[in-house]
């Protein structure tokens, strides 16, 4: 399953470095190039989308994610990611959504897709 790195208009580069990408997912960096907040939209650890994304992008299980984000968020270091049960709801929030960006397998249309390394999907 491959995964699509999408983003709303206002914000995120049009192209980043999987090391970008990482850092970014990991709430290790808190605001675009451009100043506006950087806000992670991630399917459901439930879902296999989001299990792919656990082990392609955080190298990490579902649970470890779950983990790792509650420990940031705790520490007020970074905001949770927001939690969604399908793509559709997803991309409707990152594309209404300031600085958003998301993890999907299929993107519609109405999406900026991120290019990682020069490539459209993980």
């Amino acid at each position: 399953m491959s995964l699509t790195i999408i983003a709303n208009n206002k914000g995120a580069p049009p192209e980043m470095k999987l090391a970008q990408l990482k850092s970014t997912m990991k709430g290790e960096k808190l605001r675009w190039p451009d100043g506006t907040k950087v806000v992670i939209a991630l399917l459901k650890s439930t879902t296999l989308i989001g299990t792919n994304t656990s082990k392609k992008i955080y190298n990490m299980s579902s649970n470890e994610l779950n983990k790792y984000w509650l420990a940031l968020v705790f520490q007020g270091k970074a905001d949770a990611p927001n939690f969604f049960t399908s793509e559709s709801d997803l991309e409707e929030f990152v594309s209404q959504t300031a600085g958003a960006i998301g993890v999907v397998n299929h993107p519609s249309a109405s999406n900026k897709v991120i290019l990682i390394d020069g490539q459209k999907s993980l």
